[in-house]
């Protein structure tokens, strides 16, 4: 009785997160089609890029800070002990360019972006006013939906950006106290170490991990259910989805980038 019961409900999981599948693929291609339709809504998605952009910044500055100084402090000791303690800023500055910066960023950006989104937009649909657009003959899918993702698909390699430069400053502090390098040496190191193929790849998957972002939590919170619970629910599933699909976008993006290096 007891194995037919976790049957049971394994199966019912499976089949509800298939359907949540299917469900967000066809909200993703509906965002694909209304895109690049008229009117676009320029305004929106300016006040959107500066609202998501401007409300993380302090997260995501004081995020990439503090890896910058955890990741020196524990690797330091350990390239003392192999004598190695002068590629410090380049096994840093890649490190934080091609992978720790963009994925770290994105999470921050699921926590604080997605869940807000997700939030938002559920209060909206609970509260009837995206029922109130629909009949009054607005297009709040265009308004709402569009505006949103694609200001979190432009201001997140900005985000990325500025946190990898922040943890980079971070990594030069603890270098600069421990070791008594200069700035100019620091980054000198960290710049002739990377390579365009470092800097594009983490660039083009930070879109992708943005948009990402933008698409879960919008469904999420555009088809959230009824009641207060189901804002909360909206806004929590919004995040636990996008950091698993987070990771996904990931592994996908350096399998294919290893596949371009190893040719």
């Amino acid at each position: 009785m007891l194995k037919m019961l976790v049957y049971t409900n394994i199966k019912t999981r499976l089949r509800s997160f298939f359907i949540e599948i299917g469900e967000l693929s066809y909200f993703t291609l509906r965002f694909l089609k209304e895109v690049f339709k008229a009117p676009i809504e320029f305004k929106e998605i300016i006040r959107q890029c500066f609202y998501m952009g401007n409300r993380s910044l302090l997260l995501v500055g004081i995020t990439g800070f503090i890896i910058g100084l955890v990741l020196t402090l524990q690797t330091r000791p350990t390239l003392m002990e192999f004598g190695a303690v002068s590629w410090m800023p380049s096994m840093v500055g890649i490190s934080i360019v091609r992978e720790i910066g963009p994925i770290i960023t994105a999470l921050v950006c699921a926590g604080r972006i997605g869940s807000g989104i997700g939030a938002e937009l559920g209060s909206m649909r609970v509260t009837e006013q995206i029922d109130a657009m629909e009949v009054s003959g607005t297009n709040p899918f265009k308004y709402l939906v569009v505006t949103r993702v694609l200001a979190v698909t432009l201001m997140l390699p900005l985000l990325v950006i500025i946190g990898d430069a922040v943890a980079l400053f971070g990594s030069f502090l603890v270098e600069s106290v421990k070791g008594n390098v200069s700035f100019t040496l620091f980054f000198n190191q960290v710049f002739s170490s990377l390579e365009f193929g470092d800097i594009i790849p983490a660039t083009i998957k930070s879109f992708f991990f943005g948009f990402a972002i933008g698409i879960v939590g919008c469904f999420k919170g555009y088809y959230c259910s009824k009641g207060t619970v189901g804002v909360g629910i909206a806004a929590n599933s919004a995040v636990v989805f996008t950091s698993l699909l987070l990771f996904i976008i990931d592994f996908i993006a350096v399998f294919v980038t290893d596949i371009f290096y190893d040719l």
